[in-house]
């Protein structure tokens, strides 16, 4: 076990309509969709057309560089729509589900696994998508020993899940899918737990145990690789998703892709808010039914949570990585003398200036209004007081806006996401969208540096 991290900047965000531990089966989809920008850095080549019939497990597209990188169907069924955008940019692969054919591979002996037979065996089945790489956070590239692998199961974003609830009926997958992830790494795969309960996690076995405590980004894996084993120039890490790991456990256990998804349904405008168990790339529709909407007023549907999620149509479908769909009031209103310091307190606020830290044990009500407009992008401290990482934020971002490769580098680009800045979109008072501009910053990184 490692010594452990204690994060101490950062911020807990305590809304309203936390998950309760109830588990329930989302209603039927229709439809599924594979949404080629839920894998960042990916330029998709379709192997399917309109209205051709596709197997559960079946290739759908695979990465244009690496044709071995495939992305396969959730379910069985024909080939509703592939719905394009700008410039015939492809958005969504619409799956129209039947109950069709499920294919099925060969695995061979578990004690026979070697590092490239299990690679091949994610590769060929359309599992290796579940593992991402660092720097970038772009997909893993198979060729390549990684430093080490990172699953986080302290999820510390806004009303985000709890695994231990979630995969508490898959813990014999969950060991499984940890020993295929050690074959591709050298030392043990890193498991970062809750310092203060780690339930069944403290059991498994073939891990490095990495106890966290602290407020959010803690659960960020970049603040832990950061904290624990910092990149150098030249190394990789890759990270993959607890489910993730139940997921390629199934697929050694069963020879099928597994493509279960356990969503928390969270947020004010749920009237119930529970964990339901679905697939991914599901309508939203058909886990909403389960856990109902206030729809007496228009809301914001959020794959992911508040800080960093998408925005979601309410007859839209799940992400793929997302085990959290928020939903939240919108903020399509004005508040009257809203810039007085001390109106409307019930507004969660990092700044003492405002009285809403006295309010918040019982959570937050809050709707997507940003309370103001962009504005003059100075210098105030904020960023540094929630930002953990030995990073300076904004001379990162003024690089990143300025394109300066040679100091974006120098500032830390090769260790940060853009999910690692959702904090600092929410405390810094110019309200400026730093995610998009690492987000630029890391396109800019891939395209003149690889």
């Amino acid at each position: 076990m490692s010594a452990g991290i204690r994060i101490h900047r950062g911020a807990t965000i305590n809304l309203k309509g936390q998950a309760e531990k109830i588990l329930s089966d989302a209603s039927p989809s229709k439809t599924f969709a594979l949404k080629p920008d839920n894998f960042f850095g990916t330029l998709p080549r379709l192997m399917v057309k309109e209205g051709e019939k596709i197997a559960e497990g079946a290739p759908v597209f695979h990465v244009k560089k690496d044709p071995r990188i495939v992305f396969v169907s959730p379910v069985s069924g024909l080939v509703k729509e592939v719905r394009r955008g700008a410039k015939r940019k492809i958005l969504k692969i619409i799956i129209e589900k039947d109950e069709g054919e499920k294919l099925s591979h060969k695995i061979p002996a578990f004690k026979s696994l070697d590092k490239k037979s299990v690679t091949d065996i994610l590769l060929k089945t359309g599992a290796w998508p579940f593992i991402k790489q660092r720097p970038y956070g772009v997909m893993a590239d198979p060729d390549v020993i990684p430093k080490s692998i990172y699953i986080s199961t302290y999820a510390s974003a806004p009303l985000d899940v709890d695994f231990e609830f979630l995969l508490k009926n898959h813990k014999e997958d969950f060991q499984k899918g940890i020993d295929v992830l050690n074959f591709l790494v050298d030392d043990p795969v890193s498991l970062s737990v809750d310092a203060t309960f780690s339930g069944f996690f403290q059991n498994i076995k073939g891990v490095d145990l990495l106890p966290i405590k602290g407020p959010h980004p803690a659960g960020n894996v970049s603040v832990q690789i950061h904290k624990n084993n910092p990149l150098n120039v030249g190394e990789k890490v890759w990270e993959v998703r607890p489910e993730d790991v139940v997921n390629i456990g199934k697929l050694f256990s069963s020879g099928q892709f597994s493509a279960q998804r356990t969503v928390a349904v969270a947020g004010e405008s749920v009237l119930q808010p529970q964990y339901v168990k679905t697939t991914y790339g599901a309508q939203i529709s058909s886990i909403t039914d389960i856990s109902g909407v206030d729809n007496t007023q228009q809301n914001r549907f959020i794959n992911g949570d508040v800080l960093t999620g998408k925005a979601e149509a309410s007859d839209g479908h799940l992400d793929f990585y997302n085990n959290l769909l928020t939903i939240i009031p919108e903020g399509n209103h004005y508040r009257m003398f809203g810039w007085l310091p001390f109106m409307d307190n019930k507004i969660p606020s990092l700044s003492k200036t405002s009285l809403s830290w006295l309010l918040g044990n019982k959570g937050y009500s809050v709707d997507t209004n940003m309370n103001g407009e962009e504005r003059a992008f100075v210098v105030t401290g904020e960023m540094e007081k929630v930002f953990p990482m030995d990073i300076y934020p904004m001379q990162l971002l003024k690089a990143c806006m300025a394109g300066d490769i040679e100091k974006m580098e120098a500032l830390g680009i090769y260790e940060v996401i853009p999910e690692d800045f959702g904090l600092i979109d929410y405390a810094n008072t110019s309200k400026i969208e730093a995610q998009e501009i690492i987000r630029e910053g890391i396109e800019l990184m891939i395209k003149e540096v690889g």
